[in-house]
């Protein structure tokens, strides 16, 4: 019987965030292997945030990049605090400019931006190397 090959996790980023910059530079020091989309362009779908938010296990707001001029031009009434978890789930669909990134789908993990401690604690590197 075949084995599998273990799957690539999926780094979704934007290319003038530095944050994911530092991220990617993360995950090339420690010989990972990685498939990259660009949030911009391929924006996350409605189905893909629902699942990641499920493996999260983090509150809906979370995913949102509050610091983005995207979300500062919502009006108020249409932020995450206003918005039941599956309107912020579709308003975030919308836009791959609201959404919080980096984000890494490794598995059954997700990890939302980039807090170095989280990665190191949840990532086991030897497993992913090139």
């Amino acid at each position: 019987m075949a084995t599998r090959e273990p799957i690539q996790p999926l780094f979704i980023c934007y290319a003038r965030c530095s944050t994911c910059a530092k991220a990617r530079t993360w995950l090339d020091r420690h010989g990972m292997s990685y498939r990259e989309r660009d949030i911009k362009g391929d924006n996350p779908t409605y189905g893909e945030l629902k699942h990641w938010l499920a493996m999260s296990g983090l509150p809906v707001r979370r995913f949102f990049n509050t610091s983005g001029m995207v979300y500062r031009a919502l009006p108020h009434d249409q932020r995450p605090d206003h918005l039941s978890e599956e309107e912020a789930l579709r308003l975030l669909a919308t836009d791959g400019m609201l959404v919080k990134r980096p984000i890494l789908v490794d598995g059954d993990q997700v990890l939302v931006g980039f807090h170095l401690s989280d990665w190191e604690r949840h990532l086991n590197t030897e497993t992913h190397r090139i």
